[in-house]
Order: structure tokens, then C-alpha cells, then sequence
């Protein structure tokens, strides 16, 4: 089966100064892929430029390409991407409580992305948002879609937001950070409606998130970025059984866990580097505790995992991918 989101080697670029270097993973249709790291690690860079708002920023891409549904997104014009934006490719914003308008009602948000991407009538555009609202577990929909963003909760607005990517009728949808800063029994509902709703509909997710749990629950594959290169690329399973990367060993160090004793809980040491200070070598040797000496100096390639899957780390025996 051919992705219907193929990034191949996406290097981007704001001024002068590199931010994500030959970046690759694809999305099949049906398929949830994680795209996963600590914050500065390029993961909604990545998202700005799958959805042709990188310009918004002023950034550029400098290499590799984004190809959705067969098409090259960089060869698009701003007309070409408006009729993807919203009609197949759905955004799931990171922050729901500054996404949403708060001078207009719930219901006026919702139906506006149907009316503009399917043509429906004012009726039957909210015939639509009140149905997809009652997927999303609202209760009282029609008493909803008459409210204000500032009168629903943070986990309400969220499924607001969740709402308008998928008024559109989307194949893709892009979530960045969808469960931020919502509590923990709220991000499982949140997380369980939006997976289920993928797999009822065969859609393809792109979830990038910070939250190893929250790729454990609901991913099919994952991507590791660091400081704007790929770390890994496996299954769910296969990542959290054999994980190949050191920083992928330490980011599934860090998940809570039952029965952990009090101060049991790992951290990684340090902090992701800015761009502007990205180490030689391997951006993540300097909190690596596996760093070999080739490690400092020389640039990891990536090299294939079994049963799939790749890994850009020097303890990693095989080929270059």
C-alpha cells in the first residue's frame, strides 16, 4: 500500500539557521504514526510544514520533499494548499483554549469549515457539526454549539477543536500536542475518541506529542526526533520491547509507572540544544551515557532494525539505511 503522507529527507531552514536536517516517515491510511520528543525537537516545525504554514513563520524548505496523496506539497501554490487544508488534511491545534474565536458561538466555528470544504447549506451544516459533536461525547450538543469558548472546559474546547479538523471530511489529520495541559483522565478520553474515530474511519493520524504513554495507547508506528533529525522509526511494540536509540531508551525511561518508589522516576540529564548551538557529530552524545568517540565527531546514519524499522546510532550493527 503507497502513504498517503510520504516526508523524504525534509531538511528546513528559517534564515540562516537549520532546523530539521533529512527528516523521513511516512502515513498509511488506517494508520496512527507518532511523531515524537522533547519540546524543540522539530516536531510542530514538522507539523507547520506538512500543512503549507511554514512560510507563516518564515521558514523554507531546503531539502527532501512532503508528498501527500501523490502530490508534492512544495509544488503547491497558497490557492492549492487552501483546498487541501481543511477539506483532506485536518489540524488539530496545539493550544484549544487560543484556536478558538471568543467572540463567535461553538456551532458558527464548526459548521464554517463544512460549508467552505463540502458546500453544505447553513441547515445541513449544522445537521454536521451537531452529529460530530455526538461523536465526540459532548453531551447536549444543540445547548453546546450555542455556547461561547469561554463557557466550555479546556477538555470541552479540545473536542471542539478535534470538531473542526474533522468537519471537512479529512484523509489526514495532523494533531499537534492535542491533549496539552489537560488532565490525565481527560487526555484517555480525548486520546480514545480521536484513535477511534482514525480506525472507524480509515483515516491517517499524525500524532505528535511529548507523552511516551499517549504513543503507547494509541500509536501503530512511531518516529523519534531529536534536535531536528530522526533518532528512530519502528512499530509501537517493537520500540517500546527493543528500542534501539539511546534517547529512545531514555525518553520510555522517563513513563511513570505502577508500583515505582518515591523518587524512582528517571529523567534525561541536560536539556535539547537550540539550533543555533547544535553539537558536531551526534546531537544527542552530550547526555548520551553509551557516547563512543565517533559519537563527538561524525554524523550517525540511519541503519535498518528487524523486523522494521531504522535507528541513526553508531551502536546499531548493520549497514547505513
Amino acid at each position: 500500500m503507497s502513504a498517503l503522507l510520504d516526508v523524504q529527507g525534509l531538511s528546513v531552514s528559517i534564515g540562516n539557521t537549520a532546523l530539521l536536517d533529512e527528516v523521513s516517515f511516512s502515513v498509511e491510511r488506517g494508520q496512527i504514526l507518532g511523531l515524537v520528543g522533547e519540546s524543540g525537537s522539530g516536531k510542530s516545525l514538522t507539523a507547520l510544514t506538512i500543512t503549507g504554514l511554514l512560510p507563516l513563520i518564515g521558514g523554507r524548505i531546503t531539502g527532501g520533499r512532503v508528498m501527500f496523496d501523490g502530490t508534492d506539497m512544495a509544488r503547491l501554490g497558497e490557492t492549492g494548499l487552501r483546498k487541501l487544508r481543511g477539506r483532506r488534511i485536518g489540524f488539530v491545534m496545539q493550544n484549544p483554549m487560543t484556536a478558538l474565536d471568543p467572540v463567535q458561538r461553538i456551532g458558527e466555528q464548526v459548521d464554517i469549515v463544512s460549508r467552505l470544504h463540502l458546500g453544505l447549506s447553513r441547515k445541513e451544516a449544522r445537521s454536521r457539526t451537531l452529529d460530530l459533536l455526538a461523536q465526540l461525547r459532548i453531551p447536549e450538543a444543540s445547548a453546546v454549539a450555542e455556547a461561547y469558548p469561554h463557557q466550555l472546559s479546556g477538555g470541552m474546547k479540545q473536542r471542539i477543536v478535534i470538531a473542526m479538523a474533522l468537519a471537512g471530511d479529512p484523509d489526514l489529520i495532523v494533531a499537534d500536542e492535542p491533549t496539552t495541559a489537560l488532565d490525565v483522565t481527560v487526555q484517555a478520553q480525548i486520546i480514545q475518541i480521536l484513535t477511534g474515530l482514525v480506525r472507524e474511519r480509515g483515516l491517517a493520524l499524525l500524532l505528535i506529542t511529548h507523552d511516551m504513554g499517549v504513543v503507547a495507547q494509541a500509536c501503530d508506528r512511531v518516529a523519534v526526533l531529536y534536535a531536528g533529525r530522526l533518532a528512530e522509526e519502528q512499530p509501537v511494540g517493537s520500540l517500546f520491547e527493543r528500542p534501539a536509540h539511546p534517547y529512545t531508551k531514555a525518553l520510555i525511561g522517563c513513563i511513570p509507572r505502577d508500583g515505582m518508589e518515591a523518587g524512582g522516576l528517571r529523567g534525561i540529564p541536560g536539556t535539547v540544544p537550540g539550533a543555533a548551538h547544535f553539537p558536531s557529530g551526534c546531537r544527542f552524545h552530550p547526555r548520551c551515557d553509551r557516547v563512543l568517540e565517533t559519537c563527538r565527531t561524525r554524523q550517525p546514519l540511519l541503519r535498518p532494525l528487524s523486523p522494521s524499522g531504522a535507528a541513526a546510532c553508531f551502536l546499531v550493527e548493520g549497514k547505513p539505511a
